[in-house]
């Protein structure tokens, strides 16, 4: 399945030039590569675009979820800023759940559109205070801290934490907000460019999250 073009930091077009890529709102931008729906051939493509970037996934991913949505954002596969993955399904108190990773190159601007926050990073004050809560990244463990997303423009409900993983932005966004409860500190993400066959094993499907 083609992966659609578009613009990281936002949903205007994108047209091909002699320089790149260029956004009619943001410029010369490295073009945003998603699908029009989530599967298995699609995801495989996706890996392939971005072998310069983890992408990652909760990991084992618990019964009745799928993968609903993913992107990755660079013009070349070995020159990848950014991916995304979004799982989808449902918990016993929130009801319909997303769970949204972006890990991302310093100012590519992605993680910040999903999360509705105005500036392209997190910001400095990032890491003052206790983290919210911490999940492990291949060895690591990864602390992450609360984004507000109070002045954000959009209505839609989420909590947001980011942290730092591999000298890289790591975002998650949970749908609804009340769903960050779901985060523990025996969280596991998974770079999932790194597996193999258990790949053919994963559910997709599902409509994917507005951003």
């Amino acid at each position: 399945m083609p992966l659609s073009v578009g613009c990281p930091r936002c949903a205007a077009p994108v047209a091909e030039t002699d320089a790149g890529w260029a956004c009619v709102e943001h410029g010369d931008v490295e073009p945003l590569w998603r699908p029009d729906e989530a599967s298995y051939a699609g995801f495989a493509d996706h890996l392939r675009r971005s072998t310069a970037m983890p992408t990652y996934l909760p990991w084992p991913m618990s019964p009745g979820w799928s993968v609903s949505d993913f992107a990755a954002v660079g013009a070349e596969p070995g020159r990848a800023r950014a991916t995304m993955t979004c799982t989808s399904g449902t918990s016993a108190l929130d009801g319909p759940v997303d769970v949204i990773v972006v890990a991302e190159e310093p100012g590519t601007g992605l993680g910040a559109r999903i999360a509705g926050v105005r500036h392209a990073d997190p910001g400095a004050d990032l890491g003052d205070g206790p983290a919210t809560v911490r999940v492990r990244v291949d060895r690591a463990v990864v602390p992450l801290w609360p984004v507000s997303v109070s002045a954000s423009d959009g209505e839609w409900d989420r909590s947001v934490v980011v942290g730092e993983a591999h000298g890289r932005w790591l975002w998650l966004v949970l749908r609804p907000a009340s769903a960050v409860l779901l985060l523990r500190d025996d969280w596991i993400l998974r770079d999932c460019s790194q597996s193999g066959p258990e790949l053919v094993e994963l559910p997709f499907g599902g409509p994917a999250p507005a951003w």
